[in-house]
């Protein structure tokens, strides 16, 4: 899984899952185009791993198009931005809605579509990987946006691979369990709050960061040339039980 030579755009890379994923790809000889809100955490990204960055409002559908712009044609896309607003169905406010449906799904569909269309004028080819989450696929309290932004991704990333396969562009999702970012960790360290939730993997863990991002990496490689239109839970056996 060596990228020596191929460029990356990935969102959300300044934290968790995004920022694992830009340092295995440059580990693995790819250039970073790493997309993210925070500047520092761009700064900081880049002096570890260099490459470019560029700051930018995933929520602001305009911006995002320009963003993709000045990250140029590269030869794989990884979408790991997301948010969520913790609340319940009878709670969820207009503001919630347009913040996790306009960032975990509108902008990753944005993004799909303008690295789709600079791969067709470059000549084809090229893969991507959106991520998605359990929850999608079950019915956590407080994640009603949340899930229907990630089981709708799973669902646009079959229509994109339907209509880029011809392309030669692959499209695929990983969809991890809890993983331990930063701020995952410390919202489930209390072990009243997370052993009823580790007792439903059969690993008997959560994920780390580099794990999900070692399986996105196996996804943009060769090694997968015969994958597209699939959902790999990243999951400690999560769904399987």
């Amino acid at each position: 899984m060596q990228f020596t030579g191929k460029r990356v755009i990935i969102t959300g890379a300044g934290k968790g899952i995004g920022r694992a994923c830009a340092k295995a790809m440059a580990a693995r000889g790819a250039e970073v185009i790493a997309l993210s809100r925070t500047a520092s955490d761009l700064e900081s990204l880049r002096a570890e791993i260099g490459g470019q960055s560029i700051a930018v409002d995933l929520q602001d559908a305009a911006a995002t198009r320009d963003a993709m712009a000045k990250a140029g044609t590269a030869d794989f896309l990884i979408n790991s931005a997301g948010i969520n607003v913790l609340q319940s169905t009878f709670d969820m406010t207009d503001d919630g809605y347009e913040a996790v449906l306009g960032i975990n799904l509108r902008a990753a569909l944005i993004t799909c579509q303008e690295f789709a269309r600079a791969r067709v004028e470059a000549g084809g080819g090229g893969a991507i990987v959106n991520i998605t989450s359990i929850a999608g696929h079950r019915g956590f309290p407080d994640h009603l946006c949340y899930a229907a932004s990630k089981a709708g991704l799973e669902g646009a990333s079959r229509v994109l691979a339907r209509e880029l396969g011809p392309h030669n562009i692959r499209v695929n999702c990983v969809a991890p369990t809890i993983t331990l970012t930063e701020l995952a960790a410390e919202a489930w360290s209390e072990p009243a709050k997370a052993e009823p939730m580790m007792v439903r993997h059969p690993l008997n863990r959560f994920a780390e960061a580099e794990e999900v991002a070692d399986a996105i990496a196996m996804l943009l490689s060769d090694d997968a040339r015969m994958l597209t239109g699939a959902v790999l839970p990243v999951d400690g056996g999560f769904l399987a039980v």
